[in-house]
């Protein structure tokens, strides 16, 4: 396999800018001297946190939380962003916290992944949760998210669930699968 050299960046500007997102344009020269302009998202150096909670039971533990993207209701796991201070399982234990009103004792990253490398940056680290507690966090959700309990031995009937989509979450729920036979 052949070796590249990584393009010279020539020039980045930024195109446009909402509220959450920066898209930014950048003026590459690659080794061969060919010359293109990208958009990608402008790096925000935050990354973000999903986590598989398992119950003592065997019970996987997922939230139904409206999507605006796809206008519906989803099934996922619990996921959100690392705030300034934190460490990624920090994060997963606070999000946790927030949006199923539990904490965990047992921690197993999982994987660092990235959405789509060629316009994000950002990545999300995945973490398997065991040997879960009760414990509530005010989160910043603008409803009460729904608690989803699945028991882990139906895993492969929730890859098939129309509301459990989420290409973050079914890579996690992998993962995760994986992780829990190595134990059983």
């Amino acid at each position: 396999m052949a070796k590249h050299k990584a393009p010279e960046i020539l020039a980045t500007s930024v195109v446009a800018q909402s509220r959450l997102f920066t898209v930014e344009a950048m003026d590459l020269r690659f080794s061969n001297g060919e010359e293109r302009t990208y958009e990608r998202m402008k790096p925000s150096n935050r990354g973000g946190v999903m986590v598989v909670p398992v119950t003592a039971q065997g019970d996987l533990l997922l939230i139904r939380e409206y999507c605006a993207g796809t206008e519906r209701y989803e099934l996922g796991f619990p996921k959100g962003l690392i705030d300034p201070g934190e460490n990624p399982q920090q994060a997963g234990d606070r999000e946790l916290k927030e949006e199923i009103g539990m904490g965990a004792h047992v921690w197993t990253p999982l994987k660092q992944i990235v959405l789509a490398p060629s316009y994000f940056s950002s990545t999300m680290t995945l973490f398997l949760a065991q040997d879960l507690y009760p414990e509530r966090l005010v989160g910043d959700e603008p409803e009460e998210l729904e608690v989803v309990r699945w028991p882990l031995q139906q895993a492969e009937e929730l890859l098939t669930h129309l509301d459990f989509c989420e290409a973050r979450s079914i890579t996690a729920l992998m993962l995760a699968v994986r992780v829990l036979a190595k134990e059983a």
